[in-house]
């Protein structure tokens, strides 16, 4: 409660507003009303009754309702319920779990949307990739590019599309190791979104990869700066067009160790990007012959 400026009219006592009225703390005098609660309106039982939320968990595009329905969860066991009331609590909470989905539809975006969640935590990608992924599948659905492909492969190409989109380096390996569906599959997906949907990607930068390649190989910032200059100078030039961005990324880092006498092989090197010795030996030379 906060002190009010005006005093009261009938014994110039001081005023104080509680809730929806201003009241007189001397004589008990009801000076106005003011119906509407300018409150909050959530309270939080987390920390006791005086602060818990009604408001709910927030909207999420990672499922099929956006989390607007309710759950009859399992939660501590009442002691009381006999157990007719516990079969009868049983049945309630299996028929509930077959009405949030009704239709076959639904049906194959909670899979899918399960499957994006998964794929993004092993991943470690932040949540709006997933929002973002999921968007994705649902727009994939809505055009009817799932007949007759595989629920798991749209879910994996959701979430290399959404890199690709956002410019997060990750490879078509990377998400195949953690999908459920396997390279044809994906590659199936991502052509039909990206001929249908109109995907806004474009050619992948190597220098998206450097940072996490250099920290994998636990180099110095100078090594990563240098590998930085090479593959921008090589953009640049248009030498790194047709070529396997992460492996232009590993040869550009193995040409900057060299500059900077750093200890990096090319073994090391390919092996962080997963290719072979030999295409970064090639990305080697394609940068150090245009200096």
């Amino acid at each position: 409660m906060s002190k009010a400026t005006q005093c009261c009219p009938e014994c110039s006592g001081a005023l104080e507003r509680d809730r929806d009225e201003t009241v007189c703390d001397q004589c008990g005098l009801v000076v106005g009303a003011d119906r509407i609660d300018r409150g909050p309106e959530w309270r939080s039982f987390s920390d006791g009754d005086a602060s818990g939320k009604r408001t709910g968990a927030p909207l999420t595009r990672s499922r099929h309702d956006r989390g607007l329905s309710t759950e009859i969860g399992y939660g501590n066991t009442d002691t009381r319920l006999t157990g007719r009331k516990r079969r009868t609590l049983t049945r309630l909470r299996r028929q509930h779990n077959r009405a949030r989905i009704a239709t076959k539809t639904d049906r194959n975006k909670v899979y899918g949307f399960t499957e994006i969640r998964r794929i993004v935590g092993s991943l470690s990608l932040p949540r709006s990739i997933r929002e973002q992924a999921c968007t994705l599948f649902e727009s994939a659905q809505n055009e009817d590019l799932l007949r007759g492909r595989s629920i798991e492969g749209f879910a994996s190409a959701a979430v290399y599309a959404t890199c690709r989109v956002r410019s997060i380096s990750r490879t078509v390996d990377e998400v195949v190791d953690e999908s459920r569906a396997d390279e044809a599959e994906l590659q199936a997906a991502y052509d039909a979104m990206n001929r249908d949907l109109g995907l806004p990607t474009g050619p992948i930068d190597p220098r998206e990869y450097l940072a996490r390649f250099a920290t994998e190989l636990e180099l110095p910032n100078s090594v990563e700066r240098r590998a930085r200059e090479l593959a921008g100078d090589a953009m640049d030039d248009g030498l790194a067009s047709g070529r396997n961005p992460s492996g232009f990324a590993a040869g550009c880092l193995y040409a900057a160790a060299r500059d900077t006498n750093a200890n990096l092989t090319q073994a090391a090197a390919a092996e962080v990007a997963d290719v072979s010795t030999v295409t970064v030996r090639s990305a080697f030379y394609t940068v150090t012959e245009s200096e």
